[in-house]
């Protein structure tokens, strides 16, 4: 593995940075921006590499060797800043959802549909069973943002099953895991609990801070062991069956717009964590049946901007790739 200096970590550190602000908007993808910043291969090879072995060469060769061998180094520079740049964002993504909502769901709409676009050209071969595959994830996708949530968002298990399911955002660029817990329904919970364990630091509560840490280390156990049973797998995939691949995120993505759909009716409530009511269950609606005022113009000219962010990411990757071929 590479040997690097200070100013180099330092610079790991920054891209994790925008790696996190990516993770926590759905549409933006955390594996897009290491993609994007040329890491991604490192990561996904220092995560393969990762397993029990590394306790044996620390009992042979030392625990530097270890760190070194596992390229860990890597690792913890690069989750310091995307850890650092979630904690930082979520409290503002919390207050914008807030007060904001109809603006910040046209924002990650727009964000959506240019990732749509963006993964959906990168088919190459348009054959029978690739469409097929579209259709079908199009339509389990929609299926799973109209059904009843399958557990509170705050329970144990559903926190463990959402990290499981969102980590794929990190195996593959063109998804984002935000927007997975969006189609799951947890992505109001997890920003949540982050801004928590944030507001705990902050104000120095140390049981705020560690009722909020304990709910995120459920979810990072769930993350770490779905990223080391899907990486291998959507690797391959990626590789040998790309196409199909590709048109399956294509269409969980073309589904889940009824889920972003920045109109909605509440149908039933819960109670949060805080013992406040929250939406829990919604049906997406025109701007014309909204209660309250639309915001059409607001929405319009917020989705615009989602989706050029997009395209100005998918720019900047072609001109990398140009540069670097």
């Amino acid at each position: 593995m590479p040997q690097r200096n200070f100013i180099q970590y330092l610079i790991i550190t920054a891209k994790g940075l925008a790696m996190g602000a990516a993770d926590v908007v759905p549409g933006v993808s955390g594996g897009t921006i290491a993609f994007i910043s040329g890491i991604y291969e490192e990561l996904i090879e220092t995560i393969h590499n990762i397993d029990l072995g590394f306790f044996k060469v620390w009992k042979n060769k030392g625990f530097l060797h270890a760190w070194n061998h596992y390229n860990l180094g890597f690792l913890l520079a690069l989750f310091s800043g995307v850890f650092i740049s979630i904690i930082s964002l979520a409290k503002l993504i919390t207050w914008l959802l807030d007060v904001y909502p109809i603006m910040v769901w046209s924002f990650f709409f727009g964000l959506v549909i240019a990732s749509i676009v963006y993964v959906g050209k990168q088919i190459t071969n348009w054959r029978l069973a690739v469409v097929v595959a579209l259709i079908l994830a199009s339509v389990a996708s929609y299926l799973i943002t109209i059904a009843d949530p399958i557990g509170s968002p705050d329970s144990t298990w559903f926190l463990f099953f959402a990290g499981f399911i969102a980590i794929i955002a990190m195996i593959l660029p063109g998804i984002s895991g935000a927007f997975i817990l969006l189609l799951l329904g947890a992505y109001t919970t997890v920003i949540g609990i982050v801004t928590q364990m944030g507001e705990g630091v902050t104000s120095l509560n140390s049981s705020l801070f560690t009722g909020a840490l304990g709910k995120l280390l459920i979810f990072g156990v769930g993350a770490i062991l779905g990223l080391k049973t899907f990486s291998k797998i959507l690797n391959w995939m990626f590789k040998h069956h790309k196409n199909l691949i590709l048109a399956v995120l294509t269409g969980f993505m073309i589904g889940a717009l009824n889920k972003i759909w920045p109109w909605k009716e509440v149908l039933q409530y819960r109670l949060s964590h805080s013992g406040h009511e929250v939406p829990f269950i919604e049906r997406s609606v025109l701007p014309q049946n909204f209660e309250g005022e639309p915001q059409i113009l607001y929405a319009l000219l917020f989705a615009v901007v989602g989706f050029l962010t997009i395209f100005l990411l998918e720019r900047i990757a072609v001109k990398k790739g140009a540069v670097t071929n």
